[in-house]
């Protein structure tokens, strides 16, 4: 690592983890591939996850305060049990399975929102049981690929949050994945000292990119938002699903 290609492809994906940081949630899901453009796909995994940490803090500063507390009670510990077995099992499940389980998720979602079907129970409270399921899966998916907004999406997105309390909840639930997570990269080796020195520099553009994304959220009308959220995370899961079928 260190070459122009590297640094372009990095700064790049730094600004994505950013953006999607600052409330552009799907954002981030792009910041791997393009980073695996010019290093391993589990190498650029390892180095973006500091990147996220960092980006993180300014995130919850942006938005304290406006996030949905029984979200979060429900998600966060299911997400624990999601990340532990995606440690367990890191070097048995391919990664392209969990690509193609991730894009059909995505998918068929989307399609149903941008289709006009009212999913059931939008607009209704968090409910205990899908989001314990949900936010298992966004653990998962997380920790083996950082691709875990499509299924946190499946359980958040119907239930109807305001964009702000939204990006927020976002931020602060994936604020704590990413800390949990920390702890068994560090242990499969994936955080090294060269990567904490190039995350660190790499976490200058990033954090630059939460404000831009924050601010992007206060000026977009709340049903382009949504929309857009919508249309991005189609065109994400779709990515996973054509890696997952052609792939390298």
């Amino acid at each position: 690592m260190g070459g122009m290609e590297f640094w372009i492809a990095a700064c790049l994906a730094a600004m994505l983890v950013g953006l999607s940081k600052g409330g552009l949630p799907v954002v981030g899901m792009l910041a791997v591939p393009v980073l695996a453009l010019a290093v391993p796909p589990v190498a650029a995994a390892g180095l973006l996850l500091p990147v996220y940490v960092a980006s993180d803090a300014i995130g919850l500063y942006a938005y304290r305060g406006a996030f949905d507390k029984r979200i979060l009670a429900i998600l966060a510990p299911a997400s624990v049990l999601g990340v532990g077995l995606g440690w367990l099992t890191a070097a048995a499940v391919p990664d392209r399975l969990v690509t193609g389980i991730v894009g059909a998720i995505g998918t068929a979602f989307a399609l149903s929102l941008l289709v006009g079907r009212r999913p059931e129970g939008a607009g209704g409270p968090a409910r205990v049981g899908p989001g314990v399921f949900w936010g298992a899966v966004t653990g998962y998916t997380s920790f083996v690929s950082h691709a875990g907004v499509p299924p946190y999406q499946v359980y958040v997105l119907p239930l109807g949050l305001e964009k702000t309390v939204f990006a927020g909840t976002t931020t602060v639930f994936f604020a704590f994945v990413n800390a949990v997570k920390l702890v068994p990269y560090w242990a499969l080796g994936q955080l090294s000292a060269e990567t904490l020195r190039h995350a660190a520099i790499l976490s200058v553009p990033a954090m630059a990119a939460v404000l831009a994304g924050v601010r992007l959220v206060r000026v977009l009308p709340e049903r382009l938002f949504f929309r857009l959220v919508t249309w991005a995370l189609l065109a994400v899961s779709l990515k996973h699903l054509w890696d997952a079928g052609f792939g390298a």
